[in-house]
């Protein structure tokens, strides 16, 4: 962290730090790769939890926003977002009625289903009160997660149909087991394979059912991959915006042992509070602020390399000093990229925005804790 800019966080430490010349050039990135290649882009909103951010997504040139769970759709039509996809079953009374009272404000709100009971709850919901709502029919490449079997999926795409008020219009496919595969080459035959899988399910739809023109899939980690399939017509890319050490460990198609596609626009800040042992110091970012999921967090500077985050527990963190790298005196700033961005992010309230050696502006994280 340089020390001009941390003088100028009038705040303690842990915070999240979102470097935006980074971040606009993986925005541009990836919807000019999206564009060239004549696909969509639906960003998902569930990475980084904060709607001035889906702004900027659907301002650069997306088509909609995708949102896990009705909770997050909730504050983003609350924020002024429509053409938003909900991507989890819903498939509770209380759940179901939440998004009927969304469509009130936001009539292009999709949903995926992937069950006939849930579906035949939907429909019913949505009888009572004369309304409807376009629908994706979630399909289960191997993720075995949510989705139906593609062997299934013809057979529960009748039944949707037979249900006067939800539209099918289209599939959904998203194959999340394959987009850390740390081999490119690896990574990319999963991929396709999955693709191919949900493809013959979307061209038999296509077939038969004419509004079936939407094929939703992919993920940050094989975004160029999917963009050559042909008949995929958006990506849910989440990660690519912040980036974290676990996605950027994986290889690509330039770099065998590195993502390079995108950089890392999210930084955690946390101060060293402690220095009173040999070749290590505590900071303030433990547990509780970075999630322990995938990769370690790696700390940013030349000035810093040979150190080492570990594990200290809920409220702090150890930096180890390799070979005899001088120790940084209490009071520091150390800036890291986070291990994994997506529930690092929920822990947080707000983004502190920077542009150079200048901050220069707040957004607040209005999605966190939105896990209903």
């Amino acid at each position: 962290m340089h020390a001009s800019l941390q003088h100028k966080f009038d705040l303690d430490t842990p915070c999240l730090v979102l470097n935006m010349d980074v971040l606009e050039t993986n925005l541009q990135k990836m919807q000019v790769a999206a564009s060239q290649a004549g696909k969509n882009l639906r960003p998902h909103a569930k990475t980084h939890k904060c709607s001035a951010m889906a702004h900027l997504q659907m301002d650069a040139g997306a088509i909609g926003i995708c949102a896990a769970k009705v909770s997050e759709a909730e504050v983003l039509v609350k924020a002024g977002l429509d053409r938003i996809l909900i991507t989890g079953p819903l498939v509770t009374p209380l759940k179901i009625k939440r998004l009927i009272e969304l469509l009130d404000f936001a009539p292009s709100l999709m949903t995926v289903v992937d069950h006939r009971d849930s579906i035949a709850l939907l429909a019913a919901a949505l009888h009572e009160k004369r309304m409807s709502i376009d629908v994706l029919l979630d399909v289960d490449v191997g993720l075995n997660r949510t989705g139906v079997k593609p062997s299934e999926a013809l057979e529960l795409a009748d039944f949707i149909v037979s249900q006067p008020n939800l539209h099918l219009m289209g599939i959904q496919a998203y194959a999340g087991q394959v987009q850390h595969i740390a081999s490119y080459e690896a990574r990319k035959a999963a991929s396709l394979k999955c693709l191919q899988e949900a493809g013959n399910v979307f061209r038999e739809l296509q077939a038969v059912v004419k509004t079936c023109t939407i094929f939703s899939a992919s993920g940050t980690g094989t975004y160029d991959i999917d963009l050559t399939f042909p008949w995929i017509t958006e990506l849910q890319v989440g990660s690519y915006v912040c980036m974290d050490a676990e996605y950027l460990a994986i290889g690509s198609a330039s770099n065998a042992t590195q993502f390079v596609s995108f950089g890392p626009a999210l930084r955690l800040l946390t101060t060293v509070v402690s220095s009173n042992h040999k070749g290590f110091v505590t900071v303030d970012a433990g547990l509780k602020s970075f999630y322990r999921d995938g990769s370690k967090p790696y700390i940013l500077g030349q000035d810093y390399d040979g150190m080492e985050y570990d594990w200290f527990g809920d409220e702090y963190g150890k930096v180890i000093c390799h070979n005899n790298v001088k120790i940084p005196p209490i009071g520091t700033v150390l800036e890291f990229v986070t291990s994994h961005c997506d529930p690092t992010i929920n822990q947080f309230d707000r983004f502190f925005l920077t542009k150079g050696e200048d901050v220069v502006g707040i957004w607040p994280i209005d999605l966190r804790g939105c896990s209903q």
